[in-house]
């Protein structure tokens, strides 16, 4: 029997799941929606009664032509001549199961760490069940729980080995964010053959229904993954030569951005949006993003002036953006300042995807998991790094959140997770000015939402103007300082749009100071 690990579903009897249905009768309702295996779980009857209920159960998935495998016990496993088992780190060693099990029985292991996986590769194990991927009721060590950039790892390790081990994810895995979680976990060279999933369909009330749509988001990628167009290029000047026309896409396009910004800047990022092009909405209220991401605009996240209601607005306009595939950037303003915001880039990150993250050095070591520095307010502080180890930071980010990264300063990396750039336009007026750093990331948003099928050329548009339109301001000789600056700004980028509704790109040649990063 070829083992499909596409949509795995582990059985649980509990009363609090199950209710008062029959379990057998829930698990061929969603072998009917299109369940490709089936683990038999239960932790509490005795021996006597899990055999009963295993042989139904393998009435039934035999008659569905799927396998079943019991969880840690061979000698039910045995007694019913199911197809295979799963065991845990603490169960029946592997060599030990296939000393009593038949040749062709199947073993799945559980593996949380590089180390564990490796040892069950070595083992002999038919495939590896991963995670936890997310918390949930009935997974109380947290140490387990180890998210798509944990998983990530654990597939770059089999693929060093050389292993085809089948594996699947599993821990907290629902519709809302199966996509994401097997798209964000593919490393480079292995990816996940499935998803282990649990209440998402046994708690379910229409249990073959929740697994045909799940069956259905499993074959298919993220709405937010996008095709590039077939005429993108990676080589950098060719990259740069298109910014002026994505300009003037974006002026004609007049995308909507929806922010969900710090009060402390909203005025001044509001003006800077309308200057460009685009139409701002200042909403923290996430239902509201039901409607708004109808409209194919973008979403900024930028946790600023956090509140205790803060994150689960945010995470429901992720979610509401995510699902319609429409751009979401974050900006995790002071992600190091305090441990509550900590917990919040853990949460944000755990919660939905972002398409663009936009922070200073210190925010982005944060949300890599790389600092151990507390930021003092939303400054980015000293720098630790130099410019080789900003530009691998930023690629090491988003190649691990399969996304673009632009680490903001004196000189700006900007990475896919493959190339780096570094941008070094711009004026230290910038960073004299509250909220020019906030307004940056809602201008990303723009065009990400005028450009979606090339996000790394979208960002560098962004990017290009805004710094540029910086430059031109700092020029003015009625500029003085600070204050004066911030109006002439806006003046700038207004200037850059009416130009570039024109086409002239008189404002951008020979302006840009892009290189490219080599890290090799």
């Amino acid at each position: 029997m070829k083992l499909d690990l596409s949509v795995y579903l582990v059985t649980d009897s509990t009363p609090a799941i199950l209710r008062d249905r029959d379990l057998c009768v829930v698990v061929e309702e969603a072998l009917k929606g299109g369940v490709t295996v089936v683990q038999y779980r239960d932790k509490k009857s005795d021996t006597g009664a899990q055999i009963e209920i295993a042989r139904r159960l393998h009435q039934i998935t035999q008659a569905y032509g799927v396998p079943l495998i019991i969880n840690d016990r061979v000698d039910v496993a045995l007694a019913v001549g199911a197809e295979g088992v799963h065991l845990g780190q603490d169960d029946m060693l592997i060599s030990e199961a296939k000393k009593l099990l038949p040749k062709d029985a199947i073993i799945g292991i559980s593996a949380s760490s590089i180390e564990e996986a490796q040892a069950a590769v070595a083992a002999g194990a038919d495939y590896l069940g991963i995670g936890t991927m997310f918390a949930t009721p009935t997974k109380t060590n947290t140490k387990s729980i180890i998210g798509t950039t944990g998983t990530q790892a654990i597939l770059e390790a089999i693929a060093d080995s050389g292993s085809s081990v089948g594996t699947v994810c599993i821990g907290g895995i629902n519709a809302s964010n199966v996509q994401r979680v097997l798209y964000q976990s593919e490393s480079p060279r292995k990816r996940l053959d499935g998803a282990a999933i649990v209440s998402a369909i046994m708690a379910a009330e229409d249990p073959k229904a929740a697994a045909a749509n799940l069956a259905q988001l499993i074959a298919t990628p993220p709405p937010f993954v996008r095709n590039l167009d077939a005429s993108a290029s990676s080589d950098t000047a060719t990259l740069v030569e298109s910014v002026p026309g994505i300009v003037q896409k974006l002026v004609q396009v007049h995308p909507l951005v929806h922010n969900m910004i710090n009060f402390v800047v909203a005025n001044f990022v509001a003006n800077v949006t309308l200057a460009i092009g685009a139409s701002p909405i200042m909403s923290p209220y996430g239902d509201e993003a039901t409607d708004l991401c109808q409209f194919d605009g973008a979403l900024v996240i930028n946790m600023g002036t956090l509140t205790a209601q803060s994150p689960p607005e945010y995470l429901k306009a992720i979610q509401a953006y995510n699902q319609r595939g429409n751009p979401v950037v974050y900006d995790p303003v002071g992600a190091g300042a305090t441990g509550i915001r900590r917990g919040v880039v853990k949460q944000l990150m755990a919660g939905g995807y972002f398409d663009l993250i936009k922070g200073n050095e210190g925010e982005i070591r944060q949300v890599a998991g790389s600092s151990s520095v507390q930021q003092r307010g939303v400054d980015s502080g000293p720098s630790a790094l130099d410019a080789k180890a900003k530009a691998r930071l930023a690629r090491d980010l988003a190649r691990r959140e399969r996304n673009i990264v632009l680490l903001t300063g004196a000189v700006d990396y900007l990475s896919d997770g493959n190339r780096v750039v570094a941008v070094e336009n711009g004026h230290k007026f910038l960073g004299q000015v509250t909220g020019t750093g906030c307004a940056l990331g809602t201008v990303s948003g723009c065009f990400l939402a005028t450009h979606p099928t090339d996000k790394f050329l979208a960002v560098l548009s962004a990017l290009l103007m805004y710094e540029i339109a910086a430059e031109n301001a700092a020029a003015k000789e009625y500029v003085r300082g600070p204050g004066s600056f911030a109006t002439a700004f806006i003046d700038e980028l207004y200037a850059i749009r009416e130009a570039a509704l024109k086409g002239n790109d008189g404002w951008f040649v020979g302006r840009a100071k892009v290189s490219e990063v080599s890290l090799e």
